[in-house]
C-alpha cells in the first residue's frame, strides 16, 4: 500500500561538505508541489568536520511538529553511519553511496537498502575534488527525485532561482539531478511506498526562519538601533535586520536611517540599547541563554532607571556553553527575573514565524508604554529553522506606541514634573527625551535608590514606595500583553495542558491523537508574562493540568506557582530536554503514564 505525502525523510552528512544547499533544496521543491513540509537543520558546533543531519517531516495533514521514526534516511557520512541506520523505521529505507561496499555490520533485515554510487558518478563526470563533492550531494537529491517520484521540473526551475547570478553553474546541476535520477530509474522500482504527489495543502504560505522574521519585526515595529554581539542561534536576527534595513531604512540619496553596531561583549551591546531607548530611539538586541547572563546587570539598570529596552533571545542548550547549537527552554526564570535584586520582566513567546514578526513590533511598543526591559523569548528551532506561515503583513495604519513622554507643550503646561511621579495610578510615569526643552524636564538617571523627583535616597519608605510601584507597572501589563490561546475539546473534560513556544506543534498533534482514543484534554498556550486572568481560571477549572516544556527543571511550572501561587499538586511536568524539539509521541507517552487508561 502506498504511503503519500506522509514521511519523515533524514539526510546524514559532514558538516562544511556543502549539503545544506541540496538539501534544502530538496525541502522547497516538496513545499512548492503544495505540501506541507517542516526541515529542520541539526548541526554541530564546530566549524566542519562533524555529523550533521537534515530532517524533513512531509504532512498532508499539516502536523509540522518533530515525529520520531525515519522512514527514509540518506545516509553519506562515514563516522555515524551506524546510528543512522538505526534509527531507520522496520519495513523503511536506506540510500547509501554504494561506490564502496556496505560491511556486514551494518546490514538490517527488517529495512530496504538502496545505494547509488555516488562519488563514483561525481568523479567520472566532474573533474574538481570539490565539486566532485559538492555535486555528490546533488546526485542523491535527483535519485530521490527518481524514487519519490518528485516533479523534476519544480526542483530545476529552484535550481534557476539558486543560481540566477551565476548561471555558468546551472547546467552541472541539471547534470547531477539526471546522474542520479536516471540511475534510479535504471536500478530500482521508482516510485517506492513512500512518495509525494502534489496537492494544495499550503495555500499562498511561506517558509521563513523565525530570527528573519523577528528581524523585518524590529524594523516594522520602528526600531533604527540595533547593538549586539554574535553567539548561537540569535545571531541570523542581526543578520535579518541588517540586511533589510539595507532595503528598507535608506534614503534615495545613499543616507542610512539605522545604526547596526557590534559590540565588544553582550554587557557593552546592552549599555548601547540602553544609550540608544534614553535618547529617544527604538533601539534592542538579540542574543541567547549566556549573553541574557552577561546583560543582567545592565537590564536590572534599565528596570529600576525605567528606560525601555526591547530583548530577544533565542534559546539554546544550557548551563554554560551548553548544547549551542540544539534546543531548549531553559532560560524562562533566568530571562523573566533577569539581574538582581527584585525584578520581572514583560516576556512575549512566539510560536511561528508570523508572531516572532508581529511580537517584534510589541515588545517594542510594550518597552516604551512601560519604560522597561521587555523580553521576546524564541528558541533555536524556532530562530533557525525554517516554517511554514503566512505571509507576513503589517498593518500601515498601525501608530507606534510611545508610551508616556511629556512635549516642550506638555512641560509649559503642567505645574510640576518629577520623573518617577506616578500621576495615574497605574504605576507608569512620564519620561522626556533628553533636549525636549531648554529648561524643564531634565533629571538624573541612576541605578541607585531615588525618589519619585530622580533625587538619591536611602530612605527605606521612599524605597518601598518605588519597588511596590514598579510591582503596579506589573500588574497594569496585564491589560496589555497577548492574551493567551485557548483550545477546548470536543468534550468536557476536567484535564488540561499548558505550553508555550514551540512545542505547540507537537501539543497541538498529541492533543488530536488522544481524541482518537477517546482522552480529552483542553489546551492553553501562554504567549506572555504577566499572564492575565484567562491563565488563572484555566488552571481553576481543571483537576489536572499537564505543562509541557524543554527544560529540566520545569522552569514554566514554577513560573505560574510564583506568579499565580497554582496549587503544585495540579500541575505536572512534561518535559524534554535533550536538545530535540518534542514529538507528539513523547508527549502522549509521558502523560499517559500520569493516566490509568493508557497504562
Amino acid at each position: 500500500m502506498d504511503i503519500i505525502n506522509d514521511m519523515v525523510v533524514r539526510f546524514a552528512n559532514v558538516n562544511g561538505t556543502g549539503s545544506a544547499s541540496a538539501n534544502n533544496m530538496f525541502a522547497k521543491t516538496i513545499f512548492r508541489m503544495g505540501i506541507p513540509v517542516s526541515p529542520k537543520n541539526i548541526f554541530p558546533s564546530n566549524i566542519q568536520g562533524l555529523p550533521t543531519w537534515y530532517e524533513v517531516r512531509i504532512n498532508k495533514d499539516g502536523y509540522l511538529g518533530r515525529r520520531t521514526g525515519i522512514d527514509l534516511l540518506v545516509g553519506v557520512n562515514p563516522q555515524s553511519l551506524k546510528k543512522d541506520i538505526a534509527s531507520v523505521k522496520s519495513g523503511g529505507y536506506f540510500v547509501y553511496d554504494s561506490t564502496r561496499k556496505l560491511h556486514a555490520e551494518f546490514i538490517r533485515e527488517d529495512i530496504n537498502y538502496i545505494g547509488i554510487p555516488m562519488m563514483k558518478l561525481s568523479m567520472e563526470h566532474y573533474q574538481v575534488p570539490r565539486l566532485q563533492q559538492l555535486f555528490k550531494n546533488i546526485i542523491y537529491v535527483g535519485a530521490l527525485v527518481a524514487l519519490l517520484d518528485i516533479e523534476m521540473k519544480v526542483i530545476k526551475n529552484i535550481v534557476d532561482e539558486q543560481f540566477a547570478k551565476k548561471p555558468k553553474l546551472i547546467p552541472n546541476n541539471y547534470k547531477a539531478l539526471d546522474l542520479g535520477y536516471d540511475f534510479a530509474k535504471a536500478n530500482y522500482e521508482c516510485p517506492l511506498k513512500y512518495r509525494l504527489e502534489r496537492m494544495d495543502g499550503v495555500g499562498d504560505s511561506i517558509l521563513i526562519e523565525g530570527n528573519e522574521a523577528t528581524g523585518l519585526g524590529a524594523i516594522y515595529g520602528g526600531a533604527t538601533v540595533m547593538a549586539w554581539y554574535p553567539i548561537t542561534p540569535s545571531t541570523s536576527v542581526a543578520k535579518g535586520f541588517e540586511t533589510h534595513c539595507k532595503k528598507l531604512r535608506v534614503d534615495a540619496d545613499g543616507r542610512k536611517n539605522y545604526a547596526f553596531v557590534q559590540a565588544e561583549d553582550e554587557l557593552a551591546a546592552m549599555g548601547m540599547v540602553i544609550g540608544a531607548t534614553w535618547n529617544g530611539s527604538r533601539a534592542f538586541t538579540a542574543t541567547s541563554g549566556p549573553g541574557v547572563s552577561l546583560m543582567s546587570e545592565f537590564i536590572g539598570l534599565a528596570y529600576f532607571a525605567e528606560i525601555p529596552v526591547t530583548l530577544v533571545n533565542v534559546q539554546r542548550g544550557g548551563p554554560s556553553t551548553g548544547m549551542p547549537t540544539r534546543t531548549q527552554q531553559p532560560d524562562i526564570i533566568s530571562t523573566i527575573y533577569a539581574s538582581h535584586g527584585d525584578t520581572k520582566h514583560i516576556s512575549l513567546f512566539p510560536s511561528t514565524p508570523t508572531e516572532c514578526f508581529e511580537m517584534m513590533a510589541d515588545c517594542l511598543d510594550l518597552a516604551d508604554r512601560f519604560q522597561t526591559p521587555v523580553m521576546m523569548i524564541s528558541d533555536l528551532d524556532l530562530g533557525m529553522n525554517s516554517h511554514m506561515c503566512p505571509p507576513l503583513k503589517w498593518d500601515d495604519t498601525r501608530k507606534y506606541d510611545r508610551g508616556k513622554v511629556y512635549d516642550a507643550e506638555d512641560l509649559e503646561r503642567i505645574k510640576e514634573f518629577g520623573r518617577y511621579l506616578d500621576v495615574d495610578d497605574d504605576g507608569i510615569c512620564y519620561r522626556t527625551i533628553p533636549g525636549t526643552h531648554p529648561t524643564k524636564g531634565s533629571f538624573f538617571t541612576r541605578g541607585t535608590s531615588r525618589d519619585e523627583y530622580a533625587k538619591y535616597t536611602e530612605d527605606g519608605d521612599t524605597y518601598v514606595r518605588v519597588v511596590n510601584r514598579l510591582l503596579k507597572k506589573w500588574e497594569t501589563a496585564k491589560s496589555y500583553v497577548p492574551i493567551p490561546e485557548v483550545t477546548e475539546a470536543k468534550e468536557k473534560t476536567d484535564m488540561g495542558i499548558i505550553f508555550f513556544g514551540t512545542t505547540r506543534y507537537s501539543a497541538l498533534e498529541a492533543m488530536d491523537l488522544f481524541e482518537k482514543e477517546g482522552i480529552y484534554l483542553d489546551a492553553l498556550r501562554i504567549k506572555a508574562v504577566p499572564f492575565n486572568q484567562t491563565v488563572e481560571d484555566f488552571i481553576n477549572s481543571h483537576e489536572q493540568i499537564f505543562v509541557i516544556e524543554q527544560n529540566r527543571d520545569g522552569q514554566m511550572r514554577s513560573v505560574l506557582m510564583n506568579e499565580l501561587d497554582a496549587d503544585p499538586k495540579k500541575l505536572t511536568a512534561i518535559l524534554n530536554y535533550d536538545g530535540m524539539p518534542i514529538t507528539a509521541a513523547t508527549i502522549m507517552e509521558r502523560i499517559g503514564q500520569h493516566l490509568p487508561a493508557l497504562v
